[in-house]
């Protein structure tokens, strides 16, 4: 099984601490160059000296706001002037506030469209040249199980992580001549920061502690356990090796069997 990716360069998003962090962990410790991009410097410098360097790697960092697709253009067109070839990109970032989808605003919508999809489309269209003059691409979107099942209460998450599902599907497409990969990761249950955040919110909603709330999900989960971030990571290097060259437009589910669906 050819995992190396040595020689190879990997952007990855919203990298400093859980799911994009843990992707980041396992793709440098298959031999890829690194390229975080977050929003926060200090996390960024501090995460870049979690991943492994023992093969030469060469490691580095994007400062950037997802809050809007125009500043994630400018610093990404601002990198390319000395990086131009990018093989691998890894999408993710944090999903939106919980809530019913019928009380959330237009504003809502609109801002997680922005982060999610349009970020995509910006980051995907200015890495495409290189990937293509490389002969190598893979785009691998971290969502959420939600694009199969819905979840209750993530109202605009459920919405946009569907989008970004087909239009990565979409992308497959168009993009397989190439050579070039677009595949979907869809966490379960993980323990992230995001986790944290959703049983608190059922916790106040429904009066339960948060430790009834946690025994509620993980029975919910055939393996009988919660995710770590490592285990997404893995499946999201995985997607970026030579092995997985012939897997593309595919959702790949990681949720230790929860999701009741094929």
């Amino acid at each position: 099984m050819d995992l190396n990716l040595k020689n190879k360069t990997a952007l990855v998003c919203g990298s400093t601490q859980g799911l994009g962090l843990a992707s980041a962990i396992e793709i440098a410790s298959l031999g890829a160059n690194v390229i975080l991009m977050a929003r926060d410097k200090a996390k960024l410098q501090a995460a870049i000296h979690k991943l492994d360097s023992s093969l030469g790697q060469q490691h580095d960092y994007i400062v950037a706001d997802f809050s809007t697709h125009e500043n994630v253009n400018k610093a990404i067109q601002a990198y390319l002037i000395k990086e131009k070839n990018i093989q691998i990109l890894v999408n993710n970032t944090g999903g939106p506030a919980g809530g019913l989808a019928i009380n959330a605003n237009i504003e809502e919508y609109l801002q997680a469209f922005n982060n999610h999809l349009l970020c995509n489309q910006v980051l995907v269209k200015a890495l495409l040249p290189g990937m293509k003059s490389s002969g190598y691409g893979r785009i691998i979107n971290i969502i959420s199980t939600s694009v199969k099942q819905p979840i209750a209460g993530l109202g605009v998450s459920n919405t946009i992580r569907a989008a970004v599902a087909n239009w990565s599907k979409t992308l497959s497409f168009e993009l397989a001549t190439f050579g070039i990969t677009v595949n979907n990761v869809l966490p379960g249950f993980t323990q992230t920061t995001r986790a944290d955040y959703i049983i608190k919110k059922k916790a106040i909603d429904t009066g339960k502690s948060e430790s009834e709330i946690m025994q509620e999900l993980i029975k919910e989960i055939p393996l009988g356990r919660i995710g770590q971030p490592s285990e997404i990571g893995s499946a999201v290097a995985f997607l970026a090796s030579p092995s997985a060259g012939y897997i593309n437009g595919i959702n790949l589910t990681v949720d230790g069997g929860r999701t009741a669906c094929l």
